[in-house]
């Protein structure tokens, strides 16, 4: 043991370098991993506590006012109702802040769905005129118990007593409205109803949704939202987040495995001799393996421990998502047991590759036989005597006839001649480089959404919506009196049921045949004739079916058939959305009018600026909203790429620092011969700074060529996965490519100068001795 430590501890000087970086790629590599398991929990388990905690109902359904909802509570599968309960479409205004909310009249804590209690307490007859908002809702209108909310048109006000959370479907200006819970003396003008279905079998969602729309009919139902709905909003970019971390932390620790096989397998080529002395003075096998297996392993542990060390104590200290969900990860059941398999998985899978390359060190024999020596491109004796030559390369050899320098000509030829280890040294180096591609095409593609919000779907600016006080005529004419207004496109959006009617999707008339809406198309053609519209990737999924094909939904109690000839990029809705022009709902309805207008302004105009002229100009008969890019909810995974390029980068320089080892042991043997023909110490020094750069550069062209194409597919399947659909991917700039090709080149040769410089400024004797 002690012969075993003096020798770990002898390696750990020779290669300190190396030894600080596999312990700080470790550590990144558990710091992403434990991140991404933040994340997920974060995503899943708040939604789903808040769901058991209020006692969450699977199902709930919207219907106009007249109908009678009693029998839904009998229905085969259904365990309990909230509900019925009236509702009333309206907005609320506080310090200028409005939105669009839902009142529904709750004459009691309900028993299914009831809503967990944040601040305030629950309504109370004593006063009517009190109100509980949605937690998000109250954020969005900065409102807290005790502040007055007031209802448009002067018709009255509304005290808040409490905010709630709740499992449904939370706020989101000009999408969705906020959930406000009031007693029924409040809602004075009723316009429909909710009720909601807590299942036995939440897996028979769709099926029980199938059985209410037919027990009240189909022209009854204005709404259907599912559990599984108000689940994927509420995890939303977390979840992306998560998967992101997970996928690099994956990537980079198959890297990093790589990076300490290739690490191992070089040294002990460079120490063979040092092998066979350790064999003969009585070493086992198992005690040779053993010298690598323990000391890799205890970088790895050290950086795993230092990575959950820095997680504790910084974590929650980080600003935004990442530290909301490290402190929230905290108090989660499972955290410690995450916490400790994490770091536990990392070391094993470093300690089996570390056992596969120490295994070859275990069988290195206790006197080796001669190995081929190669000496300026001629392989010298073998141990049998006999000899073999090779010559240079012709087009080596022409190239020395034209007067290339000779470092250029022997540096490449030092990583032509031996092809396997050459190949194999490329690869490890092109896996972090092709994971390091994958982060800026990600980072490309959200900035090019920052940037040009119309690439996800998001061409209008500003969403207006008007009360019945304003016909088409008088709305248009005010929004487009607006300078700044470049177009305003009338729109409305109505709940419409699929086939099968077990779901609601969104069905919106945008624009007129003469006026067309600049739908983002990523398949297909725009809609232009009758009855033609365009869908987004979760309606196609959720109705399996593609462009070209026809659909049926239902409106009420009016069937509304479409032709799809178009893909659009929709961050709405989950993509479960198909549009079409106004004049095609109006053949149906004639008498549909408006709700809505999208603006897209001028370039250079301020939405906020604009929004605040409009709401004056309205006199309280617009509600104008900001349009919601879903990127700049993503504005945190900006911090996430920085810190996984620097891991990967980490990783790489590790695998370069073993790549110059091996190079200039393999360089010890050919050192007599270029110094003997005249090379001076700079000159041997360029050879192996050429060798190691065409290296880099190798791996550099194989990362980019399968990385580019990599991160498009994975980029646009998350796309696909979440309703947005394909065709949102984005390369990044040339430039950005070359740039990082030009940093991989030099750094490696960088890297490469110190350790070469000194193995050329080796005495002959050292290095004579050093071949034997």
């Amino acid at each position: 043991m002690r012969a075993t430590l003096r020798w770990a501890h002898a390696d750990l000087r020779t290669h300190r370098g190396e030894a600080l970086f596999l312990v700080l790629a470790t550590a990144g590599i558990v710091v992403s991993l434990l991140l991404a398991a933040a994340l997920f929990g974060y995503a899943t388990n708040p939604w789903q506590r808040t769901f058991s905690q209020t006692h969450g109902a699977h199902v709930w359904i919207h219907t106009d006012s007249r109908t009678v909802l009693d029998g839904l509570s009998v229905l085969d599968g259904v365990e309990a109702t909230a509900g019925p309960y009236d509702t009333a479409a309206t907005s609320l205004s506080v310090r200028g802040t409005r939105a669009n909310v839902e009142l529904r009249a709750t004459p009691s804590a309900p028993a299914v769905g009831r809503p967990l209690l944040t601040a305030g307490h629950w309504l109370d007859p004593t006063t009517p005129d009190g109100v509980v908002l949605e937690s998000r809702l109250a954020r969005a209108l900065l409102a807290g118990p005790g502040d007055t909310l007031s209802l448009p048109q002067g018709n009255g006000q509304l005290t808040v007593v409490g905010i709630a959370e709740t499992a449904e479907a939370r706020y989101r200006p000009g999408e969705q409205p906020g959930i406000v819970w009031a007693l029924p003396s409040a809602v004075h003008h009723p316009t429909g109803q909710i009720i909601g279905l807590r299942l036995t079998n939440p897996a028979e969602t769709g099926y029980a949704v199938q059985r209410a729309v037919t027990a009240l009919g189909a022209s009854a139902i204005g709404e259907v939202s599912t559990w599984q709905q108000a689940r994927a909003e509420a995890q939303g970019d977390n979840r992306l987040l998560g998967q992101v971390l997970g996928l690099f932390g994956c990537g980079a620790l198959m890297a990093a495995g790589f990076a300490v096989h290739g690490a191992i397998a070089t040294r002990i080529r460079g120490h063979l001799r040092d092998i066979s002395v350790l064999k003969a003075i009585g070493f086992t096998p198992s005690q040779v393996i053993r010298v690598f297996l323990l000391q890799h392993i205890a970088y790895a542990l050290i950086g795993a421990l230092a990575a959950v060390t820095a997680t504790e104590a910084l974590g929650g200290r980080v600003t935004g998502r990442l530290g909301d969900s490290v402190r929230l990860w905290r108090v989660l059941p499972g955290h410690t047991t995450t916490q400790l398999a994490v770091p536990a998985a990392v070391v094993l899978f470093i300690a089996a590759t570390t056992g596969l390359a120490a295994w070859r060190a275990g069988r290195v024999p206790s006197v080796p036989g001669a190995r081929p020596v190669f000496v300026n491109g001629v392989r010298q004796a073998r141990a049998s005597g006999t000899r073999t030559s090779k010559r240079l390369p012709v087009l080596m050899r022409r190239a020395f006839e034209v007067r290339v320098p000779a470092p250029l000509v022997l540096g490449l030829h030092a990583t032509l001649a031996r092809p396997a280890r050459s190949l194999a040294t490329i690869a490890r180096l092109c896996l972090p480089l092709l994971l390091i591609t994958v982060a800026l095409s990600a980072w490309t593609t959200l900035d090019r959404f920052h940037r040009d919000p119309e690439r996800i779907g998001v061409p209008a600016a500003l969403t207006v919506h008007t009360d019945n006080d304003l016909d088409d005529r008088d709305v248009r004419a005010l929004l487009e009196r607006d300078p700044q207004v470049a177009a305003a496109y009338p729109g409305v959006e109505v709940a419409a049921l699929v086939p099968g009617q077990t779901a609601t999707i969104a069905l919106r008339g945008l624009g007129t045949r003469g006026s067309s809406y600049p739908y983002t198309l990523a398949e297909g053609r725009t809609a232009r004739g009758s009855d033609e519209a365009v869908a987004g990737q979760g309606l196609l999924d959720l109705l399996d079916v593609r462009v070209g094909d026809w659909v049926r939904m239902t409106v009420g109690d009016q069937p509304q058939i479409l032709h799809i000839v178009g893909r659009s990029i929709e961050p709405e809705n989950g993509g479960r959305v198909i549009s079409t022009t106004l004049d095609t709902l109006r053949e149906n309805d004639p008498d549909l009018s408006p709700t809505l207008y999208q603006l897209r302004l001028r370039p250079g105009a301020d939405p906020s600026a604009v929004a605040h002229r409009l709401a004056v100009a309205g006199r309280g008969h617009l509600d104008v909203n900001a349009a919601t890019n879903p990127a700049d909810e993503l504005s945190s995974l900006r911090g996430v790429v920085v810190g996984l390029i620097l891991v990967l980068g980490l990783i790489g320089l590790v695998e370069v620092l073993t790549a110059i080892g091996g190079m200039i042991r393999e360089g010890e043997r050919d050192l007599p011969a270029w110094k003997a023909i005249g090379l001076s110490q700079r000159h041997i020094t360029a050879v192996t700074m050429t060798s190691v750069s065409c290296t880099a550069f190798a791996a550099y062209v194989a990362a980019t060529a399968l990385g580019t194409p990599l991160a498009r597919w994975l980029i646009d399947a998350q796309g696909r996965s979440s309703g947005i659909g394909a065709g949102i991917a984005q390369d990044p700039p040339v430039l950005l490519l070359v740039l990082l090709g030009v940093a991989t080149v030099l750094g490696a040769a960088a890297v490469a100068a110190l350790p070469a410089a000194r193995a050329a400024r080796r005495r002959l004797a050292d290095t004579l001795a050093a071949v034997a």
